[in-house]
């Protein structure tokens, strides 16, 4: 049992009673900092989320692992972001292959729209980065752009909500794409001597700058290049998602299961909900371009004679 002190108003000794006596617990607690208490609420906060159906359930990284639908623990498992990945990608190809079939001399709406895309690839990236190269890759670099453009906007489609390129696997497959063909035509237009003498030796340095420069050049174009495709891709869509959820999980939890005056917190969570969607909206476009820009200029610099 933990000692008993007593004390005046002042803080000196006085002779011990009911009202003047606090345990040793007591009176440390009384003595902790202010920030110490609000830690402790901050802990007991996400404890709390954790109860069975009930409290706020913070967002978590686990969501991008859904559970196995198919072929669990097999290289061919299907979970939920796959299936939103062959959904998306199937209504893509159907979408392109009916508006190439109904082309007609007087477009629709739903032409008109396509074509703008296509055209703002063709001439906006391809031609405006690789010049008279750009016929060669424009049909890969519009594949990308709808690719991403399409698979970025699941994630603020209802009853999907989870962006098809949240999950690393795809923006590497993506990338890789790219990767190999920017090598490949720097191979084949110069040879691998050719190819590694453009890349790797910037022309117009003195010699011993090579020591340092070409090492880093050799990074750059074998390791940075196709990792930051991919990485800065997943990494927007994956703190997108983070963000729209917590926004929505907020709002139910503030409007259902809070009491009192939190209730109207939920306006401000589901404002800033909306607001942060149409904000995503705009990322999963700015995403894709970016993207495909890269990938343009990345396949530039593999063809052109001096960089």
């Amino acid at each position: 049992m933990g000692a008993f002190r007593c004390e005046d108003g002042l803080g000196f000794p006085r002779r011990p009673g009911p009202s003047r006596c606090r345990g040793a617990a007591e009176d440390r607690h009384a003595h902790e900092p202010r920030g110490a208490t609000l830690s402790t609420v901050a802990t007991i906060l996400p404890l709390a989320a954790s109860g069975e159906g009930n409290g706020f359930h913070a967002p978590s990284i686990a969501e991008f692992f859904p559970d196995a639908i198919w072929f669990a623990g097999t290289p061919f498992e299907i979970n939920r972001i796959v299936m939103v990945r062959l959904l998306t990608a199937a209504v893509l190809v159907v979408v392109m292959v009916v508006a190439a079939r109904r082309a007609k001399v007087v477009p629709s709406r739903g032409q008109n729209i396509i074509e703008l895309g296509l055209d703002f690839v063709r001439v906006n990236i391809a031609e405006e980065i690789l010049g008279h190269n750009a016929k060669r890759f424009v049909a890969m670099l519009t594949t990308i752009f709808f690719s991403i453009l399409v698979f970025n906007l699941t994630g603020v489609v209802p009853l999907l909500n989870i962006s098809s390129t949240a999950l690393i696997g795809m923006p590497i497959v993506l990338a890789g794409w790219v990767y190999l063909m920017y090598l490949w035509s720097g191979v084949s237009k110069f040879g691998v001597g050719g190819y590694l003498k453009n890349s790797l030796f910037p022309p117009g340095l003195p010699w011993f700058l090579y020591i340092l420069v070409t090492p880093i050049e050799a990074l750059q174009v074998f390791l940075f290049r196709p990792a930051t495709l991919a990485l800065r891709l997943t990494a927007n869509m994956i703190s997108g998602h983070l963000i729209l959820v917590l926004c929505f999980s907020a709002t139910q939890f503030f409007l259902f299961e809070a009491g009192g005056a939190l209730k109207a917190a939920s306006v401000l969570s589901l404002g800033a909900g909306v607001a942060f969607t149409l904000f995503e909206v705009l990322v999963a476009a700015l995403q894709a371009y970016i993207f495909t820009l890269l990938s343009a200029a990345y396949l530039n610099m593999a063809v052109e004679e001096e960089h």
